[in-house]
């Protein structure tokens, strides 16, 4: 059965509003359901966690909280996935890795955990059905929870199709024109060298991207949350692709797919895994006369723009796959693109609010000074 004093339901009201002093009587939060939980004076964190269910009832995302039965006071704060789920796999002794659609971290199910068997059932019923549910998980990614999500009417969720392996390449009429153009001007090729950044612009380009990242404890939009690596790097590419068209550049990107495993000091165990990655690449000139290449613009895992075979390198798997694709391209498998930066906010929005949620946990903001 799950935890008896957990709910996980949309938030509808925070009283005292947040733009009002709470005059030291802290906050009652109003919940689907007629349920209350409540942030007292007392707590060191409260004004971060009011934030935070502030911000998931403007996106209409559920939270889970659990509660002090004696007082309805929050006593841990996560905040889950609503979507579908694509599969599920053994990856150890006791131990299933289940493939979320809205993600591409590792998220596992202990078969140790409170009510496994039956949070597996949930999980193996929402593959069959394709309904969505709304899945709750520890900030190391371990499932604790899973439960049926009803949409609200009108709203849709939308779908991204299952990775296929190898990526496929999203041809389209306007790729054919684009390369029909490119052999046409091919002629004049020395002028699309010129074209290319220099590496020193490239590394200012790089530098402002990075200058957008998020405060881990304020988040203030329209911050991206670099520091937040284990999840939503096709909200991070997209932000910065518009960034780097409105600097008047024309970025692409690349995408990575395979068994990833990362060092990052913005972890609090100093590692995540990934399914697949992506991040914008722009063309930059050398290092011989009349040479270029793509180098990716990265700041969730480098300080300066790379090459494609050092940010492969450094994601752990020799055997995983590279695809380019044009910037327009939101989610590779499907063809799905966001021209309008509707999904990108959706996803930025998200990702803030679970890097502010971890760094009021017990391991504090990143960096971490633990880790190497």
């Amino acid at each position: 059965m799950p935890n008896k004093n957990a709910i996980v339901a949309l938030v509808l009201r925070i009283d005292p509003p947040l733009d009002r002093p709470t005059d030291d009587r802290g906050y009652t939060i109003e919940l689907e359901g007629d349920r209350r939980a409540r942030i007292e004076p007392g707590d060191r964190n409260g004004g971060g966690l009011a934030r935070i269910l502030d911000g998931l009832r403007e996106l209409r995302r559920p939270v889970y909280l659990e509660l002090d039965p004696a007082t309805t006071r929050i006593t841990r704060l996560l905040i889950p996935h609503v979507t579908r789920v694509a599969g599920i796999k053994p990856i150890d002794a006791g131990v299933l890795g289940v493939e979320l659609e809205l993600s591409h971290a590792r998220h596992v199910l202990r078969r140790s955990v409170d009510d496994a068997a039956e949070i597996e059932k949930v999980l193996r019923d929402a593959i069959r059905s394709g309904a969505p549910v709304v899945v709750t998980e520890t900030d190391a990614h371990e499932i604790i929870d899973v439960r049926p999500y009803t949409p609200a009417p009108g709203e849709e969720l939308p779908h991204f199709p299952r990775p296929e392996f190898p990526a496929r390449v999203p041809w389209s009429i306007d790729w054919f024109k684009y390369l029909w153009w490119r052999l046409w001007c091919w002629r004049c090729w020395p002028w699309w060298w010129f074209r290319c950044l220099t590496l020193k612009r490239a590394q200012q380009v790089f530098d402002a991207m990075a200058a957008t990242t998020c405060n881990p404890l304020t988040v203030p939009p329209p911050c991206i949350p670099f520091m937040y690596p284990d999840d939503g790097c096709w909200g991070r590419a997209s932000e910065m692709c518009r960034l780097m068209i409105n600097m008047g550049l024309s970025p692409k990107k690349v995408w990575i797919q395979g068994s990833l495993h990362v060092s990052t000091k913005n972890n609090p165990n100093c590692q995540v895994f990934w399914g697949w990655h992506v991040a914008p690449t722009l063309c930059v000139r050398g290092p011989k006369f009349f040479q270029s290449q793509q180098m990716v613009i990265d700041p969730s895992l480098f300080t300066t723009p790379v090459s494609q075979a050092t940010w492969k390198g450094v994601q752990g798997d020799p055997g995983a796959t590279l695809t380019p694709s044009a910037a327009s391209i939101f989610y590779l498998w499907g063809n799905v693109t966001d021209p309008g930066y509707v999904q990108t906010n959706q996803v930025l929005a998200n990702y803030r609010l679970q890097l502010q949620n971890r760094s009021l946990g017990p391991s504090g903001p990143p960096p971490y000074a633990n880790c190497p």
